[in-house]
């Protein structure tokens, strides 16, 4: 749990695209690590900082709407992506964040032309640069009928024959990735309820599958998230510098 006197500890900046989404997991970890989590739903009003200086970092999740939306919120977001790249603070956008960092760049959105969705549990395979840096979970759980394409300057780290694109790194310490590693038991009996309906989408797994492959799949998921985190921002306690280090070398 949060303790109330948070005035001292270093603030992750943390995007969500709906009135009652959570960060789940990654929230978790960050609480875990002594950050504060400081969230905001521009879709909803909050303002962005213009600067990230008071903030360790910031993270944007993922939500039913598309990158190539035109309300303004969507724009706003990925216009503002260019503040943590250009003052070099950790930044992870997972799903419509990872989305909106490739759009950021140049990049573009969009489904396949057969139709093919990725909603459970799909292969992923690092790619030799993704392999230097980490361990990989060979099956990750996805939600999405979209994907990015590689923007000029990232690196691509990992891939799946669906959607080849799954995750990147902008410069030392901006990460997009398309899965959901974010995802608790609770979220998923959500998502696989309230939007039911895209289960029937081309490609999307069956319900019954999403939870039978959770208890097979989800260890492997859950300590690659460990070890991202423990690479990418580490803990509260090191210094601000520290905070990368290990992923940057």
């Amino acid at each position: 749990m949060l303790e109330r006197n948070t005035q001292h500890k270093p603030k992750m900046l943390v995007v969500l695209h709906q009135e009652n989404s959570n960060p789940g997991r990654v929230g978790q970890q960050l609480v875990k690590r002594g950050f504060e989590l400081d969230i905001r739903r521009p879709r909803f009003g909050d303002a962005l900082p213009h600067t990230l200086a008071d903030h360790a970092g910031s993270v944007i999740f993922g939500g039913p709407m598309s990158a190539n939306d035109r309300d303004d919120f969507v724009k706003q977001e990925i216009d503002w992506i260019s503040v943590p790249l250009k003052e070099n603070k950790p930044f992870l956008g997972i799903c419509l964040g990872a989305q909106m960092l490739s759009k950021n760049l140049g990049g573009h959105v969009t489904g396949r032309d057969d139709g093919l969705v990725e909603i459970g549990y799909y292969p992923l395979q690092p790619t030799q640069k993704g392999t230097s840096l980490m361990d990989w979970p060979k099956q990750v759980y996805q939600w999405h009928r979209e994907g990015f394409s590689l923007p000029s300057g990232s690196e691509l780290l990992a891939s799946s024959p669906t959607y080849e694109n799954q995750a990147i790194r902008v410069g030392k310490n901006a990460f997009g990735i398309q899965f959901h590693p974010e995802l608790t038991y609770a979220m998923m009996n959500r998502w696989t309820t309230r939007a039911a309906s895209r289960l029937v989408l081309p490609g999307a797994r069956k319900r019954g599958e999403h939870f039978r492959e959770r208890f097979v799949h989800d260890p492997s998921v859950l300590h690659w998230l460990e070890t991202f985190m423990d690479q990418w921002i580490g803990y509260a306690s090191e210094p601000a510098g520290n905070w990368s280090s290990n992923i940057c070398r």
